[in-house]
């Protein structure tokens, strides 16, 4: 009975470890509405005018992105594509990949289907959290994904953000917690916490916040682009089943009714 107990220890190992692993830090959660036209077109132009510069989203063509979006092609071309492609071609990165080794150590990864591996709170989360740290190669660091091999390249829009104390209000089992007597916040110091240098930013944190959800947004519909599509047909299978059933019934009861 012992050794059966061991073995079995022994067969859970890789499981206890692969979740111990997948433990991380709390992330921030996001509502993405994949049909919000408005939200994917400031997405996209801030993926192109951001993002591009590194990443690619080799999987898409400018042409389909325009036309999902209700982008017309001239504008297209001339806001959103820099390297000269032509609106049928692949969202393709300039960068040699020689170069981004060089660079970076790495080529940067491509980011079609990003939201899909991810997950869109995981890339909220990751896009809100960079912070300076002298130590890094390229003076920031990010709490999400630690020691990250990248700059931060909405420093500009969202401002120098630093590590430092503030106060926190107490939660205990998911509850805030407050005085009994006065019935004020109870709170601690807390000196983790990310906070904005003020006035260094082009956007407050609200503007901020939403410009990283729309680009969110845009890579979630990038991952999956006939998602609308899929929800639309499947809709229409659920009404037919339903329909089907209908007839499936009374076939079947007039089948069986002679056999009670």
């Amino acid at each position: 009975m012992k050794k059966l107990f061991a073995v079995l220890m022994l067969a859970a190992l890789p499981i206890l470890s692969f979740a111990a692993e997948s433990e991380g830090p709390e992330l921030e959660t996001v509502n993405i509405d994949v049909s919000d036209k408005a939200a994917m077109q400031d997405g996209a132009r801030t993926f192109a005018n951001y993002c591009m510069g590194c990443h690619s989203a080799k999987f898409q063509r400018y042409e389909r992105v325009a036309d999902d979006l209700g982008i017309p092609h001239d504008l297209m071309l001339k806001n959103l594509v820099f390297t000269g492609a032509k609106i049928g071609d692949h969202m393709t990165t300039g960068m040699q990949p020689a170069d981004a080794k060089a660079w970076f150590g790495a080529a940067p990864p491509d980011l079609t289907l990003v939201a899909r591996v991810r997950g869109t709170d995981w890339l909220y989360s990751y896009l809100r959290s960079f912070y300076e740290d002298p130590a890094r190669p390229w003076g920031v660091n990010n709490k999400i994904f630690p020691n990250v091999g990248m700059p931060n390249v909405l420093v500009g829009l969202q401002g120098r953000q630093v590590v430092g104390c503030k106060q926190v209000q107490i939660v205990e089992d998911g509850k805030k917690q407050y005085d009994p007597l006065t019935g004020t916040a109870l709170t601690h110091e807390a000196c983790d916490q990310l906070t904005i240098v003020p006035k260094t930013g082009a956007l407050n944190e609200e503007q901020f916040d939403e410009k990283v959800k729309n680009l969110v947004t845009f890579l979630a519909y990038s991952a999956n682009p006939v998602k609308l599509e899929h929800q639309r047909i499947g809709t229409y299978v659920l009404l037919y089943l339903a329909f089907f059933f209908v007839f499936a019934y009374l076939l079947k009861r007039e089948y069986w009714k002679d056999v009670h």
